[in-house]
């Protein structure tokens, strides 16, 4: 069974959780000893990332090199049966980009790429910045899996990229009519393209519809980069509820 006292307790992240024990390293031992005071004894909850929280016990309560024992280990509840990879263009905003990271970590997402387009106002990104905004958002919502951030591509590039799955590109056009909601299968790999400010080019659409890319909607409203990408992945999450 799941741990019962998993939304009282801070939740805390860990690549590498060796059992019986695990010696953290100085930034998580500093924050858990002399920041939130735990001492030797207490209980706290770990996840690895890879889906499977860890209830362990500190049993060295040093700031430098804190030592905690596994008690229990279990899998964590958010593993779904299919993925969800959103390519998004960054926005000129570095901000506006981190407030999709995070909601789409708190909604449920497992890949996730900067994609760099022709009309993109930012070409460059921060990945060690951006990998610590998913990884503060998954303790924040209890996920026990860590969304992959993969490093930024050309937009060319990337939608030649095999992908076994439902492929879309979202974007405004009058002659898009298809709703993403009405169009995508449930319980199947699903791989959706986010455009920047200025959208996609046409020559981008024709590539990625030439590669078996689905042309889609997301609203009659008109949408900010970050918040098209919110909307898509909360649209894929609901159907495969």
């Amino acid at each position: 069974t799941q741990f019962v006292y998993f939304y009282t307790m801070n939740l805390f992240y860990s690549s590498n959780i060796n059992v019986p024990q695990t010696v953290l390293g100085v930034e998580e031992s500093k924050h858990i000893i002399r920041v939130l005071r735990k001492t030797e004894n207490d209980e706290i909850l770990f996840t690895d990332g890879k889906g499977f929280f860890y209830e362990c016990r500190i049993t060295d309560a040093n700031p430098k090199r804190c030592v905690i024992e596994v008690i229990n280990k279990e899998e964590g509840m958010d593993i779904y049966g299919c993925k969800l990879h959103i390519a998004i263009a960054p926005t000129k905003n570095i901000t506006r980009l981190e407030t999709f990271l995070e909601k789409a970590t708190e909604i449920g997402i497992q890949d996730i790429t900067p994609l760099i387009c022709h009309q993109s106002e930012r070409k460059e990104v921060k990945i060690e910045r951006l990998q610590k905004i998913i990884i503060s958002a998954m303790k924040q919502s209890l996920k026990s899996k860590l969304p992959k951030l993969n490093n930024a591509i050309k937009f060319e590039q990337f939608v030649k990229n095999d992908f076994l799955g439902q492929k879309f590109i979202a974007y405004i056009d009058n002659g898009v009519k298809m709703q993403l909601s009405d169009c995508m299968k449930p319980n199947e790999d699903t791989l959706i393209l986010i455009g920047p400010e200025g959208d996609f080019s046409k020559e981008e659409v024709k590539l990625a519809t030439s590669l078996g890319y689905i042309p889609v909607s997301l609203g009659k409203s008109r949408l900010r980069t970050e918040t098209a990408g919110i909307v898509a992945c909360h649209t894929v999450s609901m159907i495969n509820t």
